[in-house]
This record gives structure tokens, C-alpha cells and sequence, in this order.
């Protein structure tokens, strides 16, 4: 086959995991673009699918594994050609993989993610081209916002997280790099960015010797088009007050606070080796609510982990009420292989964890229709991400909803709106899963 005939062949993509890793997909989708391939949305017009997975914990990698099976049969009914499975699946079990599922083409690991186009030549047989020293990027979240990624990789080694072992230490970014990746997006009509990476808190550290975020910040402020900045995953011992006032005083930063916290027990925390504990914790979320009242605070939090007792775990319910987060997650711990927390007394029976993980949530859930009651009536701005033709409305979100974690805000209008615009509306209703709007 030449590389004229290969460059007739179809890729499609399915994205799993987090937004770093959609990352990932997006330079990797960019790559195949710029050598010639066609890029489709739908597995089965596609000759090549590539299915970007996670393994951060167990149901993650069902997940990933339904979906290579799913891909299988299509490969046997002769849908598709080419199975490459790339992600974090490759990384946590590479050695394993090819022998049980010997269907798939090609198991790719995050650090060949730049090869991917000599990885396709080597499949069918081409002669292998040199790899391009930058690629371009196809957005998969829509017209509106877009995922930068600071840094790869975490040194924090958290007693329950696969993650230093599957992308390695912590690796920031150059400054200048993401500045030029960010002035591509916004020419690319992003109005938002969202910045990611495993603990942006530490952004910097490793490159430079000294935290750098709010210098990123500041520079990345700079560029005329884009119109708000949003930070994810902030490490609570990493959130300082000087962090905290830049964001507030700066327009274009989004007044929102993604900060895991996983617990509030001490001994639970100083077990999982979080590097904050029960007082600094409190002390943190009061000085956000006092200080920073605007702000919309999100968190996440592990329950059923090795040696929470009754009591412990009343002592997390006791805080979240106090608390009052804005946005919770709740998710049962998981007991993965190669990892601290593995190999622990007093692991909790699943049917006590998922038990726990249902009451918090429902717990949360009534703190959540408290605060939406408070918001109907009010007027904000939104950023419109996209027509949802099914219900004939607009879809779109504010400073203080981050887009697919949060709600979203549905309104209807019969005029000029467009997608990217910033709009105003007066919110007047909730569905249960959607805010709705009305345009001022």
C-alpha cells in the first residue's frame, strides 16, 4: 500500500476518562489530520478506530473493555479494519493486553502518542514517514471551550491513586508553549479555556523551581479573545490566599473552585497521605465562604476507605453539611492492585461503601436544591456551547458551572443567537439536571 492509499482511510475515535486525557486525544486526532487521514465522528464509517482509554480505578477499566469488545465485533463482522487502543489501559497493563485480546491491532502507550501516524504506516505496510515536530488539534468538546493541559504525570503518591505509576512524575509544561497552544485555540473561536492537570496547584515547580500558576495565568489573561479562564483540580494545600484574591480580582478568571478533598478525618487523611489535614481543611473552606462568598466551590470525595468506621464516616457527613458545597462527587473506593491502600487492615465490605456513598449523595442533593432555589430568578451570563436540535434549545454555562461536570442552562430563542456568544439570561426553572432560562 502507498501512503496515497493509506491516506484514504477513515479514523474515528472513542474518548473515555478525563479531560486530560481528552487532551491527549485531540493532539492525537490533530496528527492524523495533518498527515491526510479523514477524521469521522462515527465508529462505523470508519476504517481505523481508536479507543483512548482510562484505568485510573477498576470501573474505569470495564469500561474501556466494553468498549474494545464492542469494537471487536465490529471488526469481525468487517465494520471497521483497525483496532488501536491507546490511553491509560496500555500503560497499567501492556504486557497483558496483547494476549487477551489478540484482535486488537495496535496497543498504544501515552509516550508513543506522538508516533501515532508511523504506528498506522507500520499496520498497513507503508513505508514510515518522519514524525512531525507539532501537530495541530481537533476540539471534541464543541465550539466554545477547550481543555489546556498544564502538566502530565503527579508526584503526590496518594496512597489509593494508580496514577504516578501509569504517567510517571510530574512534568509541567513550558510557559510559552501553552501561551502559543492557548492563542491557537482562541483563533480557533474558544472563548473559554479550562486549565487541567492531575494538581495544577504544583504547576511550575518541577520546571522552574518555583510555582508558577498565577505568572501562567497572568499571561494567558493577556490574550485579547479569550474571556475566561477556569482552573480544575486544585490540591487544598496548594490554595493559597495569594491564588485566591488573583482569581478574585481578575475578570477573566472564573470564580470557581474545583478543590478534592477525598476526606476531612484526619487519620483517614494523613492514611491516604494527603498533605492537608482535618483543621487546615476547615480553616481553608471558611476563609473561601467568608472571603470569597461568589465563589462556586466543587469537590470530590472518597468513601468506604480502608479503616473508615461508622464514626469517621459521620464525621464526613457532619462536613459536608457544614460545608455546603455548591458541587459534590461521592465515589466508593476502589481497591486497586499496586497501591498502599491495597494492602490494608479493615477494608469496608462493598455493600457498606455503596450504602455510605448513597447517603452522602442524598445528603448533598438536598443542600444542592437549597441552592437552586436561591438562584431562580436571578439574571447571568452564559456562554452558549451548542443547539440542542432534539429539544430546539440553546445550551449553555456560567462563571460558576463548569461545562459536562455541573448543570448546564437551556433557553429557547427564535433570533440571532449564536454558539461561542456570551448572553444574558433570567433563570426560571430546574429539570433536575438542567437550569432553565430565559433571554433578557
Amino acid at each position: 500500500m502507498t501512503k496515497k492509499e493509506l491516506m484514504q482511510k477513515k479514523i474515528s475515535a472513542i474518548s473515555l476518562g478525563c479531560d486530560k486525557n481528552k487532551v491527549d486525544l485531540e493532539k492525537m486526532l490533530g496528527r492524523l489530520k495533518d498527515y491526510g487521514f479523514s477524521v469521522v465522528s462515527e465508529v462505523y464509517d470508519a476504517d481505523i478506530v481508536i479507543v483512548n482509554t482510562c484505568a485510573f480505578i477498576q470501573p474505569a477499566q470495564e469500561e474501556a473493555i466494553e468498549n474494545i469488545l464492542e469494537m471487536i465485533a465490529l471488526k469481525e463482522r468487517g465494520v471497521i479494519e483497525k483496532i488501536i487502543v491507546s490511553g491509560c489501559l496500555p500503560e497499567r497493563h501492556f504486557d497483558d493486553l496483547p494476549n487477551n485480546f489478540p484482535e486488537v491491532d495496535l496497543f498504544l502507550r501515552v509516550r508513543e502518542n506522538d508516533l501515532i501516524c508511523q504506528k498506522i504506516e507500520e499496520l498497513y505496510g507503508v513505508e514510515k514517514t518522519r514524525p512531525a515536530k507539532e501537530g495541530s488539534r481537533i476540539l471534541t468538546c464543541g465550539a466554545s471551550y477547550a481543555y489546556l493541559k498544564i502538566a502530565d504525570g503527579c508526584d503526590n503518591f496518594c496512597s489509593y491513586c494508580t496514577i504516578p505509576r501509569i504517567r510517571g512524575r510530574y512534568k509541567s509544561a513550558p510557559i510559552d508553549e501553552l501561551v502559543d497552544e492557548a492563542k491557537e485555540l482562541v483563533k480557533m473561536g474558544i472563548k473559554e479555556l479550562i486549565l487541567v492537570a492531575q494538581d495544577t496547584t504544583r504547576y511550575g515547580e518541577d520546571l522552574y523551581g518555583e510555582n508558577k500558576l498565577i505568572e501562567l495565568c497572568q499571561k494567558l489573561c493577556k490574550i485579547k479573545e479569550l474571556k475566561w479562564i477556569r482552573l480544575h483540580y486544585l490540591y487544598p494545600e496548594k490554595v493559597s490566599e495569594e491564588l485566591l484574591d488573583f482569581i478574585d480580582k481578575n475578570e477573566k478568571m472564573c470564580k470557581y473552585l474545583d478543590i478534592p478533598l477525598q476526606h476531612i478525618d484526619e487519620d483517614i487523611l494523613k492514611s491516604m497521605k494527603r498533605r492537608i489535614g482535618e483543621d487546615d481543611t476547615y480553616k481553608l473552606i471558611d476563609l473561601i465562604k467568608t472571603k470569597y462568598p461568589n465563589f462556586a466551590l466543587r469537590s470530590t470525595f472518597i468513601v468506604g476507605y480502608p479503616g473508615e468506621s461508622g464514626a469517621k464516616f459521620r464525621k464526613l457527613l457532619k462536613f459536608i453539611e457544614w460545608a455546603q458545597f455548591d458541587f459534590a462527587g461521592f465515589f466508593p473506593y476502589s481497591k486497586e492492585p499496586n497501591t498502599a491502600s491495597f494492602f490494608m487492615d479493615k477494608q469496608v465490605l462493598p455493600f457498606i461503601k455503596k450504602k455510605r456513598a448513597n447517603k452522602i449523595r442524598k445528603v448533598q442533593q438536598k443542600i444542592v436544591e437549597s441552592k437552586i432555589s436561591s438562584i431562580i430568578g436571578q439574571e447571568m451570563e452564559v456562554l452558549v456551547d451548542y443547539f440542542d436540535e432534539g429539544t430546539g434549545e440553546f445550551v449553555a454555562h456560567s462563571q460558576n458551572l463548569s461545562p459536562t461536570v455541573d448543570f448546564g442552562v437551556r433557553f429557547v430563542d427564535n433570533g440571532n443567537i449564536e454558539i461561542s456568544s456570551f448572553v444574558k439570561v433570567k433563570i426560571y426553572d430546574f429539570d433536575g439536571s438542567y437550569l432553565k432560562g430565559e433571554i433578557l
